[in-house]
């Protein structure tokens, strides 16, 4: 019965765990006490390498590639590599000259803003 009512919810979208301290709710128990080790700062994963803590596994596997130099996310336009994901997709917009926001300060020529002139 628990695996088939943890589907319904994950599926669901419904979020019956919630946060006692801020009131954050998560589909998965596991998230939320991945979630309340932000509130009480508690990191149990450690790198082996430098001895820097996190609260999370996945947070130390990102950070251990900065020791290992391992990039497993590559450009399929020019070959660059990224260790993050976001990073790569920030990437892909110098292709694509996608620029998703917008500067409320528009530049002149000179350098100042408009608002300056």
């Amino acid at each position: 019965m628990e695996g088939k009512l943890q589907l319904r919810h994950t599926h669901s979208g419904e979020k019956s765990h919630k946060c006692e301290e801020c009131g954050r709710c998560f589909t998965q128990a596991g998230n939320l006490w991945a979630h309340k080790r932000t509130h009480t700062g508690q990191k149990l994963f450690e790198c082996k390498q430098c001895g820097k803590c996190f609260s999370q596994a996945g947070t130390l596997k990102i950070h251990v590639r900065t020791h290992n130099g391992e990039k497993p996310y590559e450009c399929k336009q020019c070959g660059k590599c990224f260790n993050r994901a976001g990073n790569l997709k920030l990437h892909l917009r110098s292709h694509t000259g996608e620029k998703p926001y917008e500067c409320k300060y528009p530049i002149v020529e000179s350098g100042l803003l408009k608002q300056d002139i």
